[in-house]
C-alpha cells in the first residue's frame, strides 16, 4: 500500500491537501475515550494490561499514519505488479524474525506455533478471499473502523459473526488429519531458523522487484525520507512505509516481551461475539471450543482483562486519534453503500472471521506472528492466503468494486 487513501478506500484519491488540518474535535473525543477506557483497564486489570493497551494505541497510529494495509499491498501486486507494499511486509517479517525467534527460543515468551493441517489451507484461503471483498484484513478492518469508515463497520460485524461460527466448527476440523505444530527454529536451531526465514523472505522480495521491473521498467523504492517536514509527518501522517516497518517491529517486540506471546487480533472478535450471544441467553460454554481452558476463561472474564481485546480496543482509539490528526476522520465513508457493496462487506467479513479461526489467526496472528515465530503454519497461511486474494480480486468487479 503506497498511500493513505489506499488504506482507507482501497483506491487513490487525487488532489489531497499537502498540509491536512488537525480535527481537534475528533482528537479530543478519541483522547478522552482512550483515557477513560485506560482508567477502567487499570481499575479492573493491571498496569501490564494498561501498557499493552497503550501499545495497541501505538499500533493503530502506526498502521493509519503509514497506511500499512496488507490487503491493498497484495492487490496492488496482483493487479498492477507494484510490489512496494508487499516488499515492506516481507521486510517487516524479516526484522521481526531476527528479533522474535531468539526471544522465543530463550524461553522468554511463547511463539505463535500452530498445528498444520487442511484447516490451515482452507482457513487461510477463505481469509485471503474475504479480505479483498471485505476491503481490509484483521488489523486493517480495525484501524479503518477506528478512522470512521462506515463500510468497514459492516465488515467488522460480519467478521465477528464469522469468528464465532468458526469456533463452533473448529473442533470438528481439528479431528481431521494433520501434522501437528512445526517449529522451524526448534528444528534447525534458532540461528538456522532465522537464516532460513530471512533468506527466503529476501529472495521473495528480489523476485517481486524483478517482476515489477519487468512490467514497469523500474521498481518503486522504499524510503525513510518523508515528503514534508519529518516532525509534521510524524504527527499528521503520510509516513514512509519504512517508518511503519520500524514502528510495527518495535511495538510487536514490546507486545511479545510484555504479554509473553506475539500480537494477535481476531481472537478478540470471537470473544466479543460469544459474549454478545451469552448476554442474549445462549450458553456458549456448551460448545466444545468454549469449554477449552483459555477460551472458557476469556468467556468468563471481562474483555478488559483479555490481552487481545485490550490491544484491539487500543488500536481502535489509536486509529481514531491518528485520523483526527490527519484531518481525515470518516474519509472513507463517502463510498456509496449500495446492495452489492454491502454484500461484499458481509461475505468478506464472514469469510475472514471463519477463516481466521480455522487457520489459527489472520494476517497478524498467523501471517505476521506465525512467520516471525518460525512456525510452518505461518508460511502455509501466506501461500494459500495469497491464492485466496487472487480469487477475491477477480470477484471484486462483480460486487461493483474496482481494482
Amino acid at each position: 500500500m503506497s498511500t493513505l487513501a489506499e488504506a482507507i478506500n482501497g483506491e487513490t484519491i487525487r488532489d489531497q491537501p499537502s498540509r491536512p488540518r488537525i480535527d481537534r474535535f475528533v482528537v479530543g473525543v478519541g483522547a478522552i475515550g482512550a483515557l477513560v477506557l485506560g482508567g477502567l483497564i487499570w481499575q479492573v486489570g493491571s498496569p501490564r494490561l494498561v501498557w499493552l493497551y497503550m501499545i495497541g494505541g501505538g499500533l493503530g497510529v502506526a498502521l493509519y499514519h503509514a497506511a500499512f494495509g496488507f490487503t491493498a499491498g497484495w492487490r496492488n501486486f496482483i493487479v498492477h505488479r507494484r510490489s512496494r507494499g508487499l516488499r515492506a511486509q516481507l521486510l517487516l517479517l524479516s526484522a521481526a524474525s531476527v528479533l522474535f525467534i531468539p526471544v522465543i527460543a530463550g524461553g522468554y515468551a511463547n511463539g505463535a506455533i500452530a498445528p498444520v493441517g487442511g484447516y490451515i489451507v482452507l482457513g487461510s484461503f477463505l481469509f485471503g478471499l474475504g479480505m479483498q471483498l471485505g476491503g481490509g484484513c484483521g488489523s486493517g478492518t480495525l484501524f479503518t473502523v477506528g478512522a470512521g469508515n462506515r463500510r468497514m463497520l459492516i465488515t467488522l460485524i460480519a467478521f465477528i459473526g464469522g469468528s464465532v461460527l468458526g469456533t463452533l466448527h473448529l473442533p470438528w476440523w481439528l479431528d481431521g488429519p494433520g501434522l501437528g505444530p512445526v517449529d522451524l527454529a526448534a528444528s534447525l536451531d534458532p540461528l538456522g531458523g532465522v537464516l532460513l526465514q530471512v533468506s527466503v523472505l529476501l529472495a521473495l522480495a528480489w523476485v517481486l522487484s524483478a517482476v515489477e521491473r519487468d512490467r514497469h521498467g523500474h521498481v518503486e523504492k522504499l524510503s525513510l525520507r518523508p515528503e514534508g517536514r519529518w516532525w509534521q509527518t510524524l504527527i499528521t501522517g503520510g509516513w514512509p512505509l519504512l517508518w511503519g516497518v520500524i514502528a510495527l517491529t518495535g511495538l510487536g517486540l514490546l507486545t511479545l516481551l510484555i504479554s509473553g506471546a506475539p500480537w494477535g487480533v481476531t481472537f478478540a472478535f470471537a470473544i466479543w461475539g460469544a459474549k454478545a450471544l451469552d448476554a442474549l441467553g445462549i450458553d456458549m460454554s456448551q460448545f466444545t471450543y468454549w469449554s477449552w481452558p483459555y477460551p472458557a476463561q476469556a468467556l468468563e472474564q471481562s474483555v478488559l482483562v483479555n490481552v487481545t481485546s485490550v490491544m484491539a480496543l487500543g488500536l481502535l482509539f489509536g486509529a481514531m486519534i491518528a485520523a483526527g490528526l490527519a484531518g481525515r476522520f470518516n474519509a472513507g465513508s463517502q463510498n456509496r453503500l449500495g446492495p452489492r457493496n454491502i454484500s461484499a462487506a458481509v461475505i468478506g467479513g464472514l469469510c475472514m472471521g471463519y477463516g481466521a479461526r480455522l487457520a489459527f489467526g489472520c494476517n497478524i496472528g498467523a501471517f505476521f506472528s506465525g512467520i516471525a515465530s518460525g512456525s510452518l503454519h505461518g508460511w502455509i497461511w501466506f501461500a494459500f492466503g495469497f491464492l485466496g486474494s487472487i480469487v477475491g480480486v477477480a470477484l471484486r468487479p462483480r460486487f461493483g468494486m474496482g481494482n
